[in-house]
């Protein structure tokens, strides 16, 4: 294997796959990058088995061949490396990788490509062609939501659901949920479910970055793995067993009390509170008082903590309905205040014990539900 590259091609490329990189393992192998020719291109790939990430760059290929980097090294190394051309050289019979940048002079030993799993290629028929900024955002207002802990698997991922040209995204911990639609330019040829892992996900809204083009989905035989391919990087990741809940019955129908208020606002004042609770579970308490002829209604975010001190702020609301005060955890107002980016949000609740309804005011293709917590004497 012999092969040339630029220094700033191979270091974006090597950041790509790097984050499907695990340290945790078993197996030596998965610690590294495989890279391998690929007509007149360098293909480097890394996986954990259950994301895996491919990335192609354009490289100078002199002499066919493949092998597997320390991933740690590589990136490392690449990226001490002068903006010039990289030359690499594989010697086989002692699977070393010599690496030359301008004066800079490297052997990194390495292991042979045939210890690397085999990733699947996707095939482009029955491929989901979707926009990349509709499912980047999609990802965004929901991933936040999934759980991270693996109590109850299914919850650390995200329904996806296709139907014709109709498209949704949900995530839920069981204390909160959040649920995204979107459309299709044409439409799937099958309906398609899927519970897709949110790390997988995040890791492809960072592939997006500020790209503008489409991404294809496939679904492999069987269902078990789904592949993204964009341009010159590909994603595949496990899909995860089970039965999605049915989440539908846990956005509230009706509501007793609605606000409607300044997003930034309402955003800042929970931030300060969140200073003063962490050391009481990130409890929150929303005061929601009504507005009189004159004087607008207002809702007070409070937070208190014996050792931190104590925290509130009023924010002028226009609220319908009767007054109420209910706490939150104040970091799943935050999470899901960050994503929405209109101007004015809308929260809607029936009582102290009754969960919370975030919208955001003039689209209707993405709510949020957070469940109340108890409120002590």
């Amino acid at each position: 294997m012999r092969v040339s590259c630029l220094q700033d091609n191979l270091s974006k490329g090597l950041s790509i796959v790097g984050r499907a990189v695990t340290t945790r393992s078993t197996l030596p192998v998965l610690a590294n990058i495989l890279a391998s020719t690929d007509n007149s291109r360098l293909r480097l790939s890394a996986t954990n088995l259950e994301l895996g990430i491919t990335c192609w760059i354009g490289a100078k290929v002199e002499e066919e061949g493949s092998t597997t980097i320390p991933a740690k090294t590589i990136v490392d190394l690449v990226n001490a490396l002068p903006n010039d051309r990289v030359d690499m050289a594989l010697t086989d019979r002692t699977h070393t990788m010599n690496i030359k940048c301008g004066s800079y002079n490297n052997d990194i030993k390495c292991i042979d490509a045939n210890d690397f799993p085999l990733l699947p290629s996707a095939e482009t028929e029955g491929a989901i062609e979707i926009n990349v900024q509709d499912l980047r955002e999609m990802i965004e207002h929901v991933v936040f939501a999934a759980a991270t802990d693996d109590a109850r698997p299914v919850l650390t991922g995200v329904e996806f659901r296709v139907d014709g040209t109709e498209m949704s995204l949900a995530a839920a911990d069981g204390f909160r949920l959040a649920v995204r639609n979107g459309s299709l330019s044409s439409p799937a040829d099958e309906p398609v479910t899927a519970i897709i892992p949110g790390r997988a996900l995040t890791e492809l809204g960072r592939i997006f970055g500020d790209q503008d083009d489409t991404v294809a989905m496939t679904l492999l035989p069987g269902r078990s793995q789904v592949i993204f391919q964009l341009n010159d990087v590909e994603l595949v990741s496990q899909l995860i067993e089970g039965t999605y809940p049915d989440y539908q019955q846990l956005i509230p129908g009706s509501y007793v009390t609605r606000s409607v208020l300044s997003t930034v606002e309402f955003r800042n004042a929970c931030r300060a509170a969140s200073i003063f609770a962490r050391e009481a579970a990130y409890t929150a308490r929303l005061k929601i008082v009504p507005g009189g002829d004159s004087d607008p209604g207002t809702i007070q975010v409070s937070a208190q903590s014996p050792e931190t001190g104590s925290n509130e702020t009023v924010v002028d609301a226009t609220v319908e309905g009767d007054p109420v005060e209910i706490a939150f955890n104040v970091r799943y107002l935050v999470d899901v205040l960050t994503v929405i980016d209109t101007p004015h949000v809308a929260l809607e609740t029936s009582g102290p014990s009754s969960p919370g309804l975030i919208r955001p005011i003039g689209r209707d293709d993405f709510m949020s539900v957070i469940m109340p917590m108890h409120i002590g004497v």
